[in-house]
């Protein structure tokens, strides 16, 4: 038993000898190392505290006039820019990883949805992330509509579905989750349509959907009770 023990103590020395003998040989190998680390970190800093920040202000800077337009309903305007101000396009690509420049991409997806550049209209909404909880549903729920002027129905359905879902709130659940249903009964799935009828009824009675669903869940109820 004294053997062992005497065998553990002698292994611990030769690795904490073995240790420092690789750290004396490879000392300047290390500091370069962690030297270079340093380093990193600190133009990481510097890159998100500065650089980042610089470019935040400078893009809102820039993404002013096209916001006035987007307000305007000048489509044109606030996704191409003119002579003197850039558009959204610019903005997105100049600035894309600033948060004025994510929020680019938001305004850039519904102008092209409302000019039917359907498929713009998804790539550039399918950019913008954001945690606020209406923008965040609204831009989801614009990529279902872009899909619904595209015929594909189905995504459509889902994307509202998620736009409902994602972030419940009684001000966008309620009208995402009608255009769901009426996706479905175009469809033909009065089912489905059915239980978010039924949803809205439940869950969101004072609101404006809440108040006129029950013409479109008997409609459904009917149709369904029928097949």
């Amino acid at each position: 038993m004294a053997k062992n023990k005497d065998e553990t103590i002698v292994d611990v020395v030769e690795v904490v000898s073995k240790t420092e003998r690789y750290i004396d040989e490879n000392q300047k190998s290390l500091t370069i190392i962690i030297s270079a680390i340093v380093i990193l970190i600190a133009m990481y800093f510097i890159y998100t505290k500065w650089y980042i920040a610089e470019e935040e202000l400078n893009a809102q800077r820039e993404m002013y006039m096209a916001e006035i337009w987007f307000e305007r309903d000048s489509l044109d305007l606030a996704i191409y820019g003119d002579m003197q101000w850039p558009g959204f396009e610019e903005i997105v690509d100049e600035y894309s990883i600033t948060p004025s420049g994510n929020l680019a991409n938001y305004y850039l997806g519904i102008c092209y949805l409302r000019k039917g550049m359907f498929e713009d209209a998804i790539e550039s909404l399918s950019a913008f992330d954001s945690d606020d909880l209406m923008v965040s549903s609204v831009a989801t729920g614009a990529i279902g509509d872009a899909y619904m002027e595209l015929g594909e129905v189905k995504t459509a359905a889902s994307f509202y579905m998620d736009a409902a879902n994602d972030k419940e709130n009684d001000f966008t659940s309620p009208i995402y989750l009608m255009k769901a249903a009426a996706a479905y009964e175009e469809l033909e799935n009065y089912k489905k349509a059915l239980g978010i009828y039924e949803n809205i009824k439940k869950n969101y009675a004072d609101t404006k959907e809440g108040l006129e669903v029950e013409k479109y869940l008997e409609r459904a109820k009917s149709i369904v009770n029928a097949k």
